[in-house]
């Protein structure tokens, strides 16, 4: 009975959000295939950023070897004399009767033959503007441009989008380059789960590379699955609701691989510029990550700490909570400091805080002003819910709701301060606060 009452909410909500919008563009099923030249190419992080980065590309099952040059680059076009070479790891994906798990029909499939190639530059310099090109030594990418991270912590700023999901080669391209033209300077974005919105759905994930188009390739990526990159594998898989990570997921990205074995790519730490980035998996094994979040925490050697996660541990949207992860990462988060965590998931906007310091007291020091961890839910695709009206359920203020907006937000780190800016997809400011970080590490926040 449940099983049925949930598919039929499923339903109504899809259907409500589908009333909403024209009907999406379709596309011929060859749009999505690859050929031999190299597409969906991806740069991540996945070991220190000031001295590697790792690039994934997608290619027909006829190319089996691939390759990566790299150099600095300089005015000189020249400069592509001096290119190194790293040899590429390939894998191939190969399934068979994929159920596309939101179409209306059981004959309504994926199936998939093509290889995936990843290469990792090492040994580069820090702070330094490098051009790569993928291939297979024939058929190439173009010179793409990134830079390195500094050695000591100089100021730098990320963005961070919630939801990508529907409608994404329709009106999230939008909202991608709008972000990338309010920072073009920024070293990273964050993606926090819901990159699409049918798991093992190889149309969907050709949506969201050809919408970032160049950026996904020039602008390096930190992402954690959501819940919809946890589908049912095959039409059986419905019946029984045993949910499969994207299969796709650990072909197209190149994460670090210091989480747990069973979770690898999926959470992880990585530390930049004096920041220590967190990513969690919030679908699978959340009490099973406490342990290895704690050692990661305690073992922090930098000022600030942002966790990004896909389930929000203070929800945005109306009859939606997740107690459970609450109670499990909030603890954590309190005893270690957490600076901000960074969510997706409820489809509307919602930014608070819990105060850390009972009364306000802390080693007999008066910190009325002080803020504990500040928690984020935004969204950035078309699909958007009904904000939530207050947060008095919780033991938290909430500062700023919204909804039926598009957003992306850039987020700055210089010295003791951290500066938040939230914008619409059109660029106008939406919500901007600072975290201003005193000598003995406590955080004061001021709206803006």
């Amino acid at each position: 009975m449940f099983k049925k009452l949930f598919i039929v909410a499923i339903i109504l909500i899809n259907g409500l959000f589908s009333q909403s919008l024209p009907k999406k563009s379709e596309f011929d099923s060859s749009w999505r295939n690859p050929s031999k030249r190299p597409d969906h190419i991806l740069i991540n992080f996945s070991d220190d950023p000031a001295t590697t980065v790792s690039v994934t590309w997608r290619t027909s099952r006829e190319i089996n070897k691939g390759f990566g040059e790299i150099a600095v680059a300089k005015a000189d076009p020249k400069f592509v004399l001096k290119s190194d070479r790293f040899i590429a790891k390939t894998s191939n994906l190969r399934y068979s009767n994929v159920v596309n798990h939101y179409k209306n029909s059981k004959k309504s499939f994926n199936t998939l033959n093509h290889n995936y190639h990843s290469v990792t530059f090492t040994g580069l310099e820090p702070n330094t503007t490098y051009a790569y090109r993928v291939g297979d030594g024939k058929h190439w990418s173009e010179w793409i441009h990134f830079t390195t991270a500094h050695r000591t912590n100089e100021p730098f700023s990320f963005l961070y989008v919630g939801d990508a999901q529907n409608y994404i080669y329709d009106l999230w391209s939008r909202l991608i380059r709008e972000s990338y033209k309010k920072a073009p300077n920024a070293s990273f974005i964050i993606h926090a789960g819901d990159l699409i919105d049918d798991a093992h759905n190889e149309e969907e994930w050709h949506e969201w590379f050809a919408a970032g188009g160049w950026i996904h390739r020039s602008l390096p990526s930190l992402a954690v699955p959501g819940n919809h990159e946890y589908r049912p594998l095959y039409q059986k898989d419905i019946t029984s609701r045993k949910r499969t990570l994207s299969i796709q997921w650990q072909h197209q990205f190149t994460l670090p691989n210091n989480g747990l074995d069973e979770l690898l790519e999926t959470h992880y730490f990585l530390d930049y510029q004096g920041v220590r980035f967190i990513g969690l998996n919030s679908n699978v094994n959340v009490k099973e990550q406490t342990e290895w979040l704690e050692t990661v925490l305690k073992n922090n050697p930098h000022k600030w700490v942002v966790v990004f996660l896909h389930h929000p541990i203070y929800s945005a949207s109306t009859e939606r909570d997740n107690p459970e992860r609450r109670n499990l990462l909030k603890p954590l988060f309190d005893k270690y400091g957490v600076d901000i965590v960074l969510q997706g998931h409820d489809h509307s906007y919602a930014r608070g805080s819990a105060s850390l310091y009972e009364q306000n007291i802390l080693s007999g020091t008066n910190v009325q002003d002080a803020t504990g961890t500040v928690y984020v839910v935004s969204v950035s695709g078309s699909k958007q819910y009904e904000a939530k009206p207050n947060w008095d359920q919780y033991d938290a203020v909430r500062d700023k709701a919204g909804e039926d907006k598009q957003l992306f937000q850039v987020i700055s780190v210089d010295g003791n301060t951290l500066s938040y800016k939230s914008y619409t997809a059109i660029g106008d400011l939406f919500d901007s606060f600072d975290l201003i970080k005193n000598e003995n590490g406590i955080n004061s926040l001021r709206n803006n």
